[in-house]
């Protein structure tokens, strides 16, 4: 039986962080793309729809709590898993992120075992997905949200 190879759109400006991570998601059979803002994102977004979305909640540009938000609220990407690394750790931001829709969150630095584990949680349940249709579908809808400012 062949193995379902899981898409990540890893959203991160720091590119030691972005390649450090990529690198160990890469080890664990994962496919990443990185891009380094939330615009860059939504045009992969509008190419191929990810299984898991990683992101930082400093972004240039629209920051990581907007970005949440808008994939979280538009009905084409709303069911998207998202992943929040963040080096705050403050509270209020945690539950922030969570409330705009981040499903689950890591403190960078973090353990690569951290990592893993968040990272295969949230894909657990997740069906396959035919992605050709999915993506045609939801271009509209992220070109929308990417104009939306």
């Amino acid at each position: 039986m062949k193995t379902v190879e899981r898409q990540v759109l890893l959203v991160e400006p720091e590119q030691v962080v972005s390649e450090v991570t990529a690198f160990r998601l890469e080890l664990l059979g994962y496919r990443v793309t990185c891009v380094d803002s939330a615009e860059a994102a939504f045009a992969k977004i509008t190419e191929s729809l990810p299984d898991l979305v990683i992101t930082d909640l400093v972004l240039p540009g629209l920051d990581g709590m907007g970005f949440i938000e808008r994939l979280t609220t538009d009905e084409e990407t709303s069911q998207l898993r998202i992943l929040v690394m963040s080096i705050d750790a403050d509270l209020s931001r945690v539950q922030a992120a969570y409330n705009v829709g981040a499903r689950d969150f890591i403190v960078v630095p973090f353990h690569p075992e951290v990592l893993e584990d968040k990272v295969s949680k949230l894909l657990a349940d997740l069906p396959v997905r035919d992605r050709s249709a999915k993506v045609k579908e939801a271009a509209p809808a992220v070109a929308r949200a990417v104009n939306a400012d």
